[in-house]
């Protein structure tokens, strides 16, 4: 059995290659970029007014000339003379003549001569040629990950289409004869299951597509027939149940008899102490404990950093931070523990029922507190390390 900083340090020395995919701008949210990306066009293009005003080539009096009219998308680039100027909205290109933009509520108009009643200065409310990012300049660089508004920054660059990594096709493996479908009738002694669309819908959440599901029942030949299809055919393979130590878990024994590399078995803590981690050809395979409350906690703790590592992230795992108890709390036994809690400003409060198959709590947190082996007691007000959950 391995600490907590070791099995994480083994996960961050996993070597992966991203496979890179070119896809179309609009279907790359959520994906990591797979190149620097290099602008092919000044932003903006042209001297660009920031205000509805008027363009004006500036003189030593407060009274302006109107001679034109420049709306957005107009080509006109208009001859000015000093104290003369044009009606210009946000967003028109500014005449090469002009060197100021004044604001409409700063003038008063009568037919084709302005007044203006502040003062005024050159460039003001002018956008310069390049002034958000140059040709030639890289826009955004390789491992970005393309969000809504990375996408819109990228548009209105040109582009189209973009050099993305490409996120892994996923298996999910679920073990367990107790386990039936929601929907169906409950007979005495099976539960819902529950483990697969709770893995199903995170993986969704990170951008993956392809996630292919596989059932199995509580039989060695079995388990080990359907881990071999799924690496056949995956980067990544899930494992839900059967890695314990009882008469009926399977999968240690199956994964050992397809010659899997072993990386990992068995973490000192709590929930997730019947974790496997390993390596079978060049896929990566995770067995998670059965209990849903532990299945998900080890997934965002040691999954979810190889998942962004394959899909090409330059920074990997959740977001960490430290915040202050709103009430003590006494740890038993010497493992380190993930605590389901809710972070609120500054502080973060530690949630009735921790159990390993509850998840309810989870249900309502918003982070996990950590806590590491040789902490005991922690008193209210104390500083602790705070994962936060994705939302």
């Amino acid at each position: 059995m391995i600490s907590v900083p070791t099995a994480l340090s083994i996960v961050s020395e996993v070597v992966y290659a991203p496979k890179v995919n070119t896809v179309s701008l609009k279907d790359a949210n959520g994906l990591f970029l797979g190149e620097n990306m290099i602008s092919s066009i000044d932003m903006p293009p042209f001297r660009q007014s920031a205000m509805d005003g008027y363009a004006l080539l500036l003189h030593d009096k407060n009274s302006y000339q109107i001679i034109g009219e420049v709306k957005a998308g107009d080509p006109d680039n208009y001859t000015l003379e000093p104290g003369q100027g044009v009606r210009i909205f946000t967003g028109a290109r500014v005449p090469d003549d002009a060197n100021t933009v004044v604001i409409q509520e700063k003038v008063i108009r009568s037919e084709n001569i302005i007044t203006i009643d502040s003062e005024i200065h050159p460039n003001q409310n002018i956008r310069a040629v390049g002034e958000q990012i140059k040709k030639g300049d890289t826009s955004l660089p390789k491992g970005t990950k393309l969000t809504p508004a990375g996408i819109g920054f990228l548009a209105g660059l040109g582009v189209t289409k973009v050099e993305v990594y490409a996120p892994p096709n996923v298996a999910i493996i679920t073990t367990g004869n107790e386990l039936v479908s929601p929907g169906e009738i409950l007979k005495e002694g099976q539960i819902y299951e529950s483990n697969s669309i709770q893995l199903e819908t995170v993986l969704q959440q990170l951008h993956i597509k392809t996630i292919n599901k596989y059932v199995v029942q509580d039989e060695y030949e079995s388990t080990k027939e359907t881990i071999r299809q799924a690496i056949s055919a995956n980067d990544l393979i899930l494992i839900s149940g059967g890695i314990s130590v009882g008469d009926y878990d399977f999968v240690k024994e199956a994964l050992s008899e397809l010659e899997t590399k072993e990386l990992f078995y068995k973490i000192k803590q709590k929930p997730g102490k019947p974790l496997f981690f390993g390596t079978n050809n060049e896929s990566m395979i995770f067995a998670l404990p059965g209990n849903p409350a532990s299945s998900l906690t080890c997934f965002y703790v040691y999954v979810l950093p190889i998942i962004q590592k394959m899909m090409g992230a330059s920074k990997y795992g959740l977001s960490r931070t430290t915040k202050s108890l709103t009430t003590s709390f006494i740890k038993k036994g010497d493992r380190a523990q993930f605590l389901k809690a809710n972070v609120i400003g500054e502080t973060v409060e530690i949630l009735e029922g921790q159990s390993s198959a509850m998840l309810y709590t989870y249900a309502v947190a918003n982070a996990l507190v950590y806590l590491p082996e040789d902490a005991n007691s922690t008193e209210k007000g104390s500083e602790v390390e705070t994962i936060l959950l994705p939302q």
